[in-house]
Formats: C-alpha cells, structure tokens, sequence
C-alpha cells in the first residue's frame, strides 16, 4: 500500500498561508453590525474580565446557542447570530448567573454581572473534573502483591494507578463524567436508603447499563468502591467545594462557540463528522452527522447554514439482529423501566471519504460469521487467521444518492479512518487479535465486500529479520528464532502520512502499536508494540493506560491517558533496536513524553498527572483552528472544553453552558479558506450516555458545537 501525500500537504499550504490568530489591538468601542450583539459587563468592583456571555433562542428550526468571552475591559461581541430574539446572560467563575435580557441583532446590551453569594454558590458552575478531584481514591498503601483484598477492594487489583485506570477509562469516566450535578448529588427520585453506601448500590444497578455499571465496581471491590462514592457525595453534601478554576485568559478569551440541538433526549451521541480527515475543505459549509451508537437506529443530521436537523433512518442487513443494549437492570430515576436504548446498529464512528460519503462503524447482521471468514476458507485472511464471530461491521450512506450499503465483515469495527493511499484503505479498530481494512477503491469497482476486505493478526518480528514468519503465540516466552503474535487490540485507529497504522491499546499499563502492512498485509504485515513505561518494580513511571489517539504529519503519536496526561510518543527518539527479542513493549521509554492536564489531581493521588479523563486526542494536522499545524487537542471530559496543548502550554476552551459538556471526538473543517476565523472550525457533539445528567435535567439532548478562534474578543 503505497503513501502519496501531495494533495494533502497542498491542502495544509492553503491553511497555513491564509490565517493566523497572532492578536491585534481591539477596537476601543464596541462595534456592533446588524447580525452581532454587543456591550460591557461589569460587576460592583468594574468591569468584568474572563466572563462568559451567553445568547439563546429556540425560535429557529432547532435551538441555538452562542458563547463568547470578555475582554480584559469587559467587552463582548457575539458575532453571526441568525435573525431571532435571544436570551442574553452573564455567567463566570465567581458569579452566578445574571438575568436573561431579552436582545435582537444589531442591539448593544450592557450587562450586570451578579456575584456570587458564596463559595458554595459560585462553586455550581466548576466544571465536573473540579468536582472529582474531590473523591479519595484508596491510598496506595492499600495495596500489596496481593491486591487490595483485606479493605474490600478487589484482589486481582495491584495498585493505586490500576485502580484508577479502572474508575476512568475501565469503567464510568468512559460513559459519562463523575462529579455533573447529576452524579455528585443521590436523585431524590431514587428513593430513602438507611445509608449512602445502599444508595449508591441502588443507583448503579440503574437503567440499561446497570448490569455494566455492576461489573465495573465489582472489579474495584464493590465494598470498597462503594465506600469511596459514598464518602465523596456525603463530603459534598456536607458542603465541601473544590477549588476555584481560573477565568479564561489570553487566546481562551478569543473562542466563539455556537451550539445546536439535535437528536432527542432518549439518544445520546458517541460522534460526528463534518469532513474528510485527509482533506479538511471537504463539506465546505455542508451537514454534519452524527452516530448514536447504542441508542437508536438513525444518523442525526445537522445543517448548519440553514440551522435545521433531520434524521436518517438506518437498517440493518438481517431482520433477526438483536438490539445491542439489554433491560434495564432496576428502573431509572429518570426513566423508570422504559428502555430508552434500542439501537441494533450500534453505530459508534463516522467518517467521511473523498467522494463525500459517510462511512460507518455500524452492526448489520448477527455476530455468527459466514463461512468464508472461517477455518477451511480460501480468503487470503481467513486462511492465516480465521474469525468465528464480529460483533460490528460497515456501512456507508452517500447523501447524493440517499442509499445506505451494508458491508458485512468478518471482524469487528470500533473506529475507522482512511489512509492516504491509492486504494483508500478503510482501516478499522476493535478487531480484538486482529486488525481489519476495506480496500474501498476495489469495493467501488466491484461492490464485493468479500474480496474487499481483510485483516491481520498482529505479530512482532522478535526474530529481529525484517520480515514475517512463524511465530509463538501470546501466551508462550519469547522464542528468538520465531516472531509473536500479540494480543495488543487496537482501540483508536490512525494511518500516518508514512504507510503505518497506528493504535492504542486498553489496559495497564497500556500501549500502543505501530503496523507496518507491507505489500501483502495478511502474509506481511509486522507490528511494533511501545507500552507506557514501567520502572523495575512495575510502577509507571509517570503516566499509564491510554483511551483515544492520533498521529501527526511527523509520525509522532499523542494520546490521552488515564492519568490525567497527554502523552507523546516519538519513534525516531529510541535509541536501541525496534525488532528483535527485546523489543516486546519496554525498549523504548525515551520515546514517551508526559504532559499533566490543567485540572486538581484526585485526594489521595501523590503522583503527577491530573483528575481529568480525557477520552480521546485528536491532531490538528493541517492547522484548521489556526494555531498551527499537528497541533493535539484533548477532549478534556473534565474541564467541559477542549484541552489545547500548544507550545508546551495548555488552551482551554471552556463550554459553560449547559454545563455537563463531554465529548468523545472532533474534527477540524475549512469552509472557506480565505475567509480568516470565520471560514474554519472545530466541531464536536456532546457524548455522554446520560445528557439527562447536565444541566437542563431530563429532556435535554445532545448538541452540535462548533468552536472558532478569533484574533482578539471583539472580532466580527
């Protein structure tokens, strides 16, 4: 599979030569056109910095939301507001919200910002990672070589980082976020409970994912475990607060966030797309769509120009396919018994192609595979690694034709991402042993997803010869006269610019893997496997346990961790041999760098690292937010914003509203290159599994959000 790189490296010229978001001396006054609302903040000590103003309507087809900062005079420019009349509010660290003035385009509206009565008071607007940094998770004294069995924690459980690699990204951190209003406080609705303890046994036993709630403390200790939970909510309810976050500053006061409804509240989004990863001026100015993985069977759709949503109904190939989320466990204290999570496609990622078509992870038959993905096949994969069963496969809709097209593959699929080569190689996650792709130039030509398809087992060349032979197995010691095969799941999928693929690998300590496909991936294909480093005694060195990745244009590959870093991986700074019996995970640590995320750590973590859990990292590769290029962006689950890591330091984009904001993913779009800020954006969903946990309550539904960088505050 050969790499061709120029049209994407055109594309990346056009963005650099044409933005850039160096800052200019505002405007003393403000300037207000007829689409923007405008004015001055102030507070009874002047005017208010760093405070967020808010404009809101549901007179359009759907609601929308705007969002922008003040200055360091107190001004604020809400720019590009669609013709309606909007709520207008202050809300900032400090404050509690002012009240809503009614204000159309075209208007100046001076604001009052209203302090906060209290710590207490002001503390409700903290984001949720402030709020968890609260929780005391079990010294590390509380464990030993035999897990932390003698306090009620699980025995199989080594460590303090295990532990809360478990709590994060094993378990609720990867659904939904610890410390929203929703989860730090017992529901009334729930019931009376003789203790706390009961109470949070019978919350977690909640709704359609109780039984996986379950399991997660259960592999804590479920005494344990619940000790912890309820000792947190009673301190709060006691009236403990976190420490106060910082208001915006610098380039943080210069976001533009616009916000759109879409979905419906018994839905909940797992991402969007609004573009080709290879080629961001793809969709210029076109629909986003989203993917409601377990939730319900149709793709949210997003026009942003007209600010309109629909719904495009999905199918699956076979009636006899089962929903993928079960009954619930014990009734909700939102929605009682109701199963509220019907999907059978599970859609989980979208991603568009060069020809403007959504391609999707998305189940369309049962898990039982045909016979040509199994033993006694002659499909060139089946007959070096045959698979019984997956659980998720493809789909694909081209919105010029209005047709959904399943592809039913042998392997699973989780996420998926084209690579830059001529056959337009789908490569997908979530093979467990195996890595799978879709040759999608051949499927194009020939509409045969048999002969389209394949997948690798993934082997070290621990023989160190450069090439693939027999090998042990993962279970067996190293033998260095044969390769290794691993059983390293990719979890995040990213082509390089260079041929490889690269992925994350769950667990702990955790890992990632670089494939090398070769010409023949099935026969050729060699993988590389660079676990976060251990120290003599198996304690991380400084980070562990990775969630979502990306690679930039240099092969560099940046992932979030779950304790609470950024990490970097640089291949080309290792200095022994990246083949050979050693090189089974530990023979590079100097290829890692750790950046600890802007949140408190967690009580009763003396290590580096941060309380914040983010899900995934994404690289903007071709400098679509204006900042440069490959620069990452974590999804910063709890800070409510995206976690900007730029020249060493840290931009938070803060969404302050409605708060609970989390998301799993983003994309970058160029809808007009010569346009400056107004012709660029980020664009991300609100993910959680329980919207019904932000603020608004039951009856809120995910939104679209899009975030733009202006030069200064006051840019229209």
């Amino acid at each position: 599979m050969k790499a061709h790189t120029a049209p994407y490296v055109a594309v990346m010229l056009i963005v650099l030569g044409t933005f850039s978001t160096v800052p200019r001396t505002p405007d003393p006054a403000v300037r207000v056109d007829s689409n923007a609302i405008g004015g001055v903040v102030t507070g009874p000590s002047g005017p208010e910095a760093g405070v967020w103003v808010i404009a809101e309507t549901s007179e359009l087809a759907t609601k929308f939301v705007k969002i922008v900062v003040t200055d360091d005079q107190g001004r604020y420019l809400l720019p590009d507001l669609p013709k309606a009349t909007y709520r207008v509010w202050v809300r900032g660290y400090g404050l509690v919200d002012s009240p809503a003035l009614r204000a159309a385009p075209g208007k100046t509206l001076n604001l009052t910002a209203v302090v906060a009565p209290d710590a207490r008071a002001a503390a409700q607007y903290y984001p949720a990672g402030y709020w968890f940094s609260l929780i005391r998770v079990p010294a590390k004294s509380e464990f030993g070589p035999t897990g932390a069995d003698g306090n009620g924690g699980a025995p199989n459980v080594k460590s303090q980082a295990e532990w809360i690699r478990i709590l994060k990204s094993g378990g609720c951190w990867a659904c939904h976020q610890l410390g929203s209003r929703g989860t730090r406080e017992i529901p009334k609705a729930l019931g009376t409970f003789e203790s706390s303890t009961a109470a949070w046994l019978r919350r977690l036993q909640s709704g359609q994912a109780g039984g996986q709630m379950i399991g997660t403390v259960s592999q804590l200790g479920a005494k344990r475990a619940l000790a912890m939970f309820a000792d947190w909510t009673d301190r709060i309810a006691a009236g403990a607060i976190p420490p106060t976050p910082p208001r915006p500053q610098g380039i943080e006061r210069n976001v533009v966030i616009t916000e759109w409804d879409w979905a419906d509240p018994k839905a909940y989004l797992h991402d969007e797309v609004s573009t080709d990863r290879r080629n961001p001026t793809l969709n210029a100015n076109g629909s986003i769509y989203g993917s409601l993985e377990l939730s319900a069977d149709y793709l949210p759709v997003l026009d942003p120009v007209r600010n309109t949503t629909s719904r495009l109904p999905l199918t699956v190939r076979d009636p006899n396919t089962e929903p993928a989320a079960g009954p619930p466990t014990q009734p909700s204290p939102y929605w009682g018994s109701e199963a509220i999570w019907t999907s059978k496609n599970n859609v989980h990622n979208p991603m568009f192609d060069e020809r403007g078509r959504v391609w999707l992870t998305s189940t369309v038959r049962p898990p039982d595979n045909p016979a040509f993905c199994k033993a006694g096949s002659s499909h060139p994969s089946a007959k070096l690694f045959p698979l019984t069963r997956a659980g998720r496969h493809l789909a694909m809709y081209d919105p010029k034709t209005q047709k959904l097209t399943h592809i039913s593959t042998c392997f699973s699929t989780h996420h998926l991402m084209f690579a830059e080569d001529a056959n337009r190689t789908l490569w997908t996650s979530g093979g467990g042993p195996v890595v799978g792709w879709l040759n999608t130039k051949l499927f194009d030509e020939t509409g045969d997803e048999e002969k389209s398809q394949g997948w690798t087992a993934l082997i070290l060349d621990t023989n160190g010869n450069g090439k693939r032979d027999a090998y042990v197995e993962p279970d067996q010691p190293v033998d260095p006269a044969k390769d290794k095969r691993i059983s390293a799941g990719l979890y995040a999928v990213a082509p390089a610019p260079d041929g490889s693929i690269w992925g994350s690998s769950l667990g702990f300590p955790g890992a990632i893997v670089r494939l090398v496909p070769g010409p023949n991936p099935p026969e050729t294909a060699l993988a590389e496997l660079y676990e976060l480093p251990l120290d003599r005694s198996g304690v991380p060195v400084e980070g562990f346990s990775p969630r979502g990745g990306d690679v930039d244009r240099n092969g560099v590959y940046w992932t979030a961790l779950t304790s609470g870093h950024l990490a970097s991986f640089d291949r080309r700074k290792c200095k022994g041999p990246l083949n050979g019996p050693s090189a089974t995970g530990q023979h590079c640590p100097e290829g890692w760098s750790f950046y600890p995320e802007p949140l408190p750590q967690i009580q009763g973590v003396t290590d580096r690292g941060s309380a914040e859990a983010s899900y995934y990292t994404w690289v903007d590769q071709f400098g679509v937010l204006g900042l440069g290029t490959n620069v990452p962006i974590n999804t910063g689950n709890g800070s409510e914003g995206l976690l900007v890591f730029q020249e060493g330091k840290w931009i938070v984009l803060r969404v302050p509203y409605p708060l609970g904001f989390y998301t799993k993913w983003m994309d970058g779009r160029i809808d007009d290159p010569s346009a400056g800020w107004k012709g660029r954006a980020l664009w991300a969903t609100v993910s959680t599994r329980a919207p019904f946990h932000m603020e608004g309550g039951k009856g809120t539904t995910s939104k679209v959000l899009k975030f733009q960088l202006r030069p200064d505050p006051l840019a229209r």
